[in-house]
């Protein structure tokens, strides 16, 4: 089902939902006000916290939230990574509810109600997350996911998913948004950090976001966490939100693969060093830093090519 973005938020008055949301910028550009923008249609608090960004966002974000009460601006000096910020942000967050919204993604018309709805129909259900929508209206993977274990990461890398449809139990995939979109909302073992809604108070119970993790990762860390706390996770497929992928890493994509990578390992050897024999976590070690280096090689590549077209123009 595709979204017409154009009509997509109400105008109307609206009794504001007790939520606080966090958004984490770091060079998101003229996104970041589209974001905050969508995100006080329908929250009582917002919160950017600011790592360190070069571009004109949060001059951007001055002049047109200058006397905007409900936003609170964090700035911070250097680039803390994601997680940290997410922290930060929970901190100075005063609602009972807390939804992590990344600068890139634009929440449709009652998003926030539907993710909130569900997570108050089921005591047990500790987070909701709703589906992403690329720009050209496609669901985006992550929104919802299966836990990529090692054997899931196995299967996927060597193209071993494709004889899912045959094996589904022995050779499965991970990435839940090729299958058909569900019309109810529906348990998963995992959403994305880009859109995720949860509770102070279960906040308490499973901790902070683990600041080991600069960026990636840190939201599988997250609901692997809760899952092992026996709280639920489901997917909202009625709570769309539009998100432009990668807008604040793509001018720096060595940085963002190293830091990829980096949290892969961390996420593999924290949560299943003790399942899986050494030997298969040395391989997982070493496919995973063996796909770092094809993308610096990649990237390298296409640099280099860059450069002699733009010296031969």
């Amino acid at each position: 089902m595709r979204i017409t973005w154009k009509n997509c938020f109400n105008t109307e008055k609206q009794a504001y939902l007790p939520v606080s949301v966090v958004i984490v910028n770091h060079n998101a550009g003229l996104l970041l006000i589209t974001c905050i923008q969508a995100a006080l249609r329908q929250a009582a608090q917002i919160i950017v916290v600011d790592n360190a960004s070069s571009d004109a966002s949060l001059a951007a974000l001055s002049s047109h939230f200058s006397a905007e009460s409900r936003l609170t601006v964090i700035r911070n000096t250097h680039n803390a990574g994601f997680a940290a910020g997410c922290n930060q942000g929970l901190h100075v967050a005063t609602a009972p509810y807390i939804l992590f919204l990344n600068p890139d993604c634009i929440l449709a018309e009652n998003t926030l109600k539907h993710l909130l709805r569900v997570l108050e129909s089921d005591p047990c259900i500790g987070m909701t997350g709703g589906r992403l929508i690329n720009p050209d209206g496609t669901e985006q993977g992550g929104g919802r996911r299966a836990i990529p274990t090692p054997w899931r990461s196995f299967v996927r890398a060597f193209g071993l998913y494709r004889l899912g449809k045959y094996w589904p139990r022995l050779f499965p995939d991970f990435h839940l948004h090729q299958q058909s979109l569900p019309r109810t909302p529906i348990e998963v073992e995992a959403i994305s950090g880009a859109l995720m809604l949860t509770r102070q108070t279960t906040i308490r119970e499973i901790g902070l976001w683990d600041e080991h993790y600069f960026l990636h990762c840190e939201d599988l860390d997250w609901c692997m966490r809760f899952r092992q706390k026996n709280w639920k996770i489901y997917f909202v497929p009625d709570a769309p939100a539009l998100h432009y992928q990668g807008t604040c890493s793509r001018t720096r994509p060595f940085f963002v693969a190293w830091h990829k990578h980096k949290g892969m390992l961390r996420f593999y050897q924290k949560f299943f060093r003790h399942q899986y024999p050494g030997l298969l976590m040395w391989l997982v070690a070493w496919g995973i830093w063996l796909r770092f280096g094809g993308l610096v090689l990649l990237y390298g590549v296409r640099h280099l090519y860059q450069q002699l077209r733009t010296k031969h123009a």
